[in-house]
């Protein structure tokens, strides 16, 4: 069986403004949290920065869900 609709890489290219910026504000909150222990606050630049790196793999993971859910979908579509 073909896959039909975008692969996963164009999935995640698209996706991963999303993942970046949700990590970037998970990584300000989480050293918000931080900071009640003594920890330092993230500034806007190591928000950003972090959430980038670890947008990219967040985003590849949800992109390869999403291609499942589709291929999955694709399969009960065709009986």
């Amino acid at each position: 069986m073909t896959q039909t609709g975008w692969p996963t890489l164009r999935i995640a290219l698209a996706l991963y403004p999303f993942g970046a910026g949700a990590s970037a504000i998970n990584v300000f909150f989480a050293s918000l949290i931080f900071s009640w222990v003594g920890g330092p606050v993230a500034t806007t630049a190591w928000s950003i920065g972090l959430g980038c790196l670890i947008g990219v793999p967040a985003t590849w993971s949800f992109a390869r869900h999403i291609r499942r859910l589709m291929d999955v979908a694709d399969r009960k579509g065709g009986k």
